[in-house]
């Protein structure tokens, strides 16, 4: 039986093994990764932005900074949020330059472990299992300029793409079974990184150390999912007394159509 990915006691225990973490950058990226230090909660000194902010778990070598970032509840700022982390990261190379340029080159990885809960600017739902944004310029006909290669991929396993990568496939198989059938999970055992991603996070390979964190770490998130929900509760109530439609509720909270139509059932 494996350990929940979604906690991140048992997720940090998996990406901070050298051969586990080197593996999934280059199956995700398409980059050889020299891994050096691994750091979790990692922050700069002095803080960049104004703003200080803290990476999951981030790594550098000589020429690449590569960070990975799990993401379990899903935030309205989120993508705001890791677009700053990941701006930060190359301009905070500029302390010690003597000019303009930056010699690392940063990759960061934003695992999701929740379905999506937020739209477009056009209000079409994102539901993409990778997406991808690099800072490279591109030409009018869509001809891209290798000038920066620093890239920001998001992965959600919860919306399964028949065009997705096999070596990505692996890695969101992993992820998602040992979320939702951790007892029979089915997964390429062949790549040496998820083979050892799975050793390490066997439940029978954790301490009891290991396992009382992660079991503080999931109480943690239940008292501030259940605080959240009596919050959305309550502004969805007095929603409802405003006279505003169930479908305009459900997007100001994190409360279904059909949880909303209970309250109104209530309240009436």
């Amino acid at each position: 039986m494996l350990g929940n990915l979604d906690n991140e006691v048992i997720f940090k225990k998996a990406f901070t093994d050298k051969l586990v973490f080197k593996t999934f950058v280059k199956d995700i990226l398409g980059v050889e990764f020299e891994v050096g230090k691994i750091e979790t909660e990692k922050k700069f000194t002095p803080k960049i932005g104004l703003i200080d902010f803290e990476l999951d778990i981030y790594a550098e070598s000589v020429d690449k900074r590569v960070c990975i970032e799990i993401q379990r509840v899903e935030y309205d700022h989120h993508f705001s949020r890791f677009l700053h982390y990941f701006l930060m990261l190359i301009a905070e190379q500029q302390k010690t330059a003597k000019e303009y340029n930056i010699d690392q080159t940063v990759y960061m990885i934003v695992v999701l472990t929740a379905p999506y809960t937020i739209s477009q600017k056009n209000g079409k739902p994102i539901l993409d299992e990778v997406l991808l944004l690099n800072l490279n310029p591109q030409t009018l006909k869509g001809e891209i300029r290798d000038l920066f290669g620093h890239q920001f991929v998001c992965l959600n396993p919860n919306h399964p793409d028949q065009d997705t990568p096999k070596q990505i496939r692996d890695w969101l198989d992993l992820i998602y079974q040992s979320i939702h059938n951790p007892q029979r999970p089915v997964l390429n055992t062949q790549n040496e990184g998820i083979k050892k991603a799975i050793e390490l996070i066997s439940i029978d390979n954790l301490t009891p150390e290991e396992r009382t964190l992660a079991k503080n770490k999931e109480a943690t998130r239940v008292t501030i999912a259940k605080i959240e929900n009596r919050r959305n509760i309550e502004i969805a109530r007095n929603l409802i007394l405003l006279g505003l439609e169930n479908d305009t509720i459900a997007k100001g909270t994190d409360l279904t159509v059909e949880q909303i139509e209970q309250l109104r059932r209530e309240q009436n």
